[in-house]
């Protein structure tokens, strides 16, 4: 009694052709390597042969049509990033060039509306209405903000997939409908196996298209989202068009059986739980069963998807995704050894690297952490943190802003780094220390809260720093806006523009920081920052900081003379520097913003790290007509709106 039939793949194809049994007339053969199952291939045939028992159909399909649109895409991104980063860096050194004796007079008095013809203002408006349209109007559901920018690439994506999988279907010649649905089936699953590079890149902390466009990888987050959901919609067709075909031709029975069959549905089951949860609410409440399960799914459907498209001979779309990872792998495991370094050499020195923990409040702790000289970050970086008598998994990392700098200029030598029974030495005095201020929820966080308590010592592996702030120097006016632990992230960035104002490396001759809190006792967080700040801000800049106080008394704002820089704000019962102001109640940003706008020129930059709904509110705040055309032809500022959002990446 012979057996099941044996499907086998069909021959390799060409680089312009993709061969198909037809469904309609199923011919498997039997202990014949000229037999076919089906399956998808590469390339832009043009035709299709004659029907038969073993015909192979060829179908035009162009998956490089995909990639070749998107990296142009980024090539025009990048152009124009970078070209907006040369301009502002060339702008700022002739600002320093022509720094003279009487900048300090110029600088201090209020600037004047930019005069000069409104045509020449012209580009600036063109540049602020995109922005504003672009970035600040968006769609608001639940947790998710779309700007209009997300939505139409979003769209325009879809679209260019969905176009190349239907479109351009071949007739006549015995296509039928089953025909055209294994066409689809095809078509699908190539395109989709043709952006898993891509996916992969974007999904990575180090790539090459964050070097490419000059946007970090935090901010191509969503891409690599959306790009995956996207694939594996076209997957659900592929699969579903595939058992279709199989099931009306009375073979599913038979191929449902075979390897290639079973490692592509594997691959797509990964892919559809890794989705589920890679979601907002999962990621954000068990940062550690997303971050586990995102690794070991992207593995199964990496390994399904190459066995699967090796049986069909395309397997080359699938090879880059590793290499792309494992090079992010490797970079990353560079930089903990170039952090950390003294923990791997069994240095009787390695014990000073472990990080001090103090708990500040109930919901917010402290790490401080002390780092050899060679360890480098800018303002507005992130780290990612690995601390093992605290995490749960091993080589668990969470990220967190780094809220100090790396400047001599705020490092406070007063204070003696003491852990266990050993201070700092007269070899670890040029070490640096990195300030981490982490709001306490679930999980890790909680449980480095009862570490906190006891004032313990612990190692932390430091993986960073990642990501970048814009460089507020740039601009004319900046205004720093920040709720409760959004802190970490504007306080460097604010720290960071005095200091290169007093190095007359920074543009900037305005600068105000907004800082929303719930009770006046978490001032101390900052205090010894902001008393130090006030004794190096340079004359010609205009400093101004508002706390907005939420619940409970307000500090005076009074300035006692006889304060000096270190001393703590909380302790002094509010007493803060000159430039520091306190207020009751919610800041209204959009009064705030209002009145900066309309009496600045020349470039502003805003910049709002907190709640959804602080950001929220920022952004309605420089929409039109606060930013609108007439204010820009009238000489006002050109707004630039930087958000940062909390949650994991």
């Amino acid at each position: 009694m012979p057996g099941p039939p044996s499907f086998s793949p069909p021959p390799p194809p060409s680089s312009s052709s993709v061969y198909y049994p037809p469904a309609s007339s199923p011919t498997p053969s039997s202990n014949s390597s000229s037999g076919s199952a089906p399956s998808s291939g590469s390339g832009s045939p043009s035709g299709s042969s004659s029907s038969g028992p073993n015909t192979f159909y060829i179908v035009d399909v162009k998956p490089e049509v995909a990639l070749t649109t998107v990296a142009a895409f980024l090539i025009v991104v990048g152009l124009f990033q970078w070209g907006s980063f040369l301009l502002a860096k060339l702008r700022k050194q002739r600002r320093s060039r022509a720094a003279t004796a009487d900048l300090e007079a110029t600088h201090a008095s209020t600037p004047s509306r930019a005069s000069g013809g409104w045509i020449s203002r012209l580009p600036t408006m063109a540049i602020n209405v995109f922005r504003v349209v672009a970035f600040r109007y968006t769609i608001e559901f639940g947790t998710y903000d779309l700007s209009v920018v997300h939505i139409l690439l979003t769209c325009a994506y879809l679209a260019l997939l969905l176009a190349l999988t239907f479109s351009n279907i071949p007739s006549g010649l015995g296509i039928t409908p089953a025909i055209k649905v294994d066409i689809w089936a095809a078509r699908a699953g190539l395109i989709a196996a043709s952006q898993f590079p891509l996916v992969t890149a974007l999904g990575t902390k180090n790539n090459i298209i964050s070097l490419v466009t000059g946007v970090g990888y935090e901010k191509l987050n969503f891409f690599h989202r959306v790009m995956a959901r996207s694939c594996f919609a076209l997957l659900l067709i592929h699969a579903g068009g595939e058992i279709y075909s199989a099931v009306s031709s009375n073979i599913f029975q038979y191929i449902v059986k075979e390897t290639w069959l079973r490692l592509g549905l594997t691959a797509v089951s990964a892919l559809a739980i890794l989705l589920v949860v890679s979601m907002r609410p999962i990621r954000t409440r068990v940062y550690e069963v997303f971050f586990y399960s995102h690794f070991i799914l992207v593995l199964i459907f990496l390994i399904g998807a190459y066995y699967h498209t090796s049986y069909s001979h395309v397997s080359f779309w699938i090879w880059p995704s590793f290499m792309f990872w494992g090079l992010d792998r490797l970079l990353r495991l560079t930089r903990v050894l170039v952090c950390n370094h003294l923990y791997f050499g069994f240095s009787r020195r390695a014990k000073l690297q472990d990080a001090s923990t103090e708990l500040l409040a109930d919901d917010f702790v402290r790490l401080r952490i002390r780092r050899p000289p060679h360890v480098q970050w800018w303002p507005g970086q992130t780290a990612y943190l690995t601390v093992p008598s605290v995490s749960k998994f091993p080589l668990e990392a969470h990220p967190f802003s780094i809220s100090s700098i790396d400047s001599d200029l705020f490092r406070d030598d007063t204070k003696d780094f003491v852990i266990g029974e050993r201070g700092v030495t007269a070899d670890t005095e040029d070490w640096k220390e990195l300030v981490f201020l982490i709001n306490v929820r679930n999980g890790f966080t909680k449980r480095l809260r009862e570490a906190a308590a006891q004032n313990r010592t612990v190692k932390v592996f430091i993986d960073g720093p990642y990501g970048s702030a814009p460089d507020v120097g740039t601009y004319d006016t900046s205004i720093l806006i920040a709720g409760g632990s959004g802190i970490t992230h504007n306080l460097p960035v604010f720290l960071n523009a005095i200091e290169k104002a007093r190095t007359r490396s920074s543009r900037c001759q305005r600068l105000v920081f907004i800082w929303s809190i719930r009770d006046a006792s978490q001032i101390r967080w900052i205090s010894d920052a902001l008393n130090r700040a006030s004794t190096v801000v340079p004359s010609w800049l205009t400093v101004s900081v508002k706390i907005f106080v939420t619940r409970g008394p307000v500090p005076l704002n009074e300035v006692d003379p006889d304060q000096t820089p270190g001393k703590d704000m909380g302790s002094q019962e509010g007493v803060a520097p000159p430039f520091v102001r306190f207020e009751s109640g919610r800041a209204d940003v959009k009064a705030i913003l209002q009145g900066e706008v309309s009496t600045a020129t020349g470039s502003m930059s805003v910049m709002v790290c907190g709640s959804q709904s602080l950001a929220r509110s920022v952004r309605r705040a420089l929409r039109f007509p606060v930013s609108g055309p007439s204010s820009i032809l009238r000489g006002g500022p050109s707004v630039t709106l930087h958000v940062e959002s909390f949650g994991y990446a």
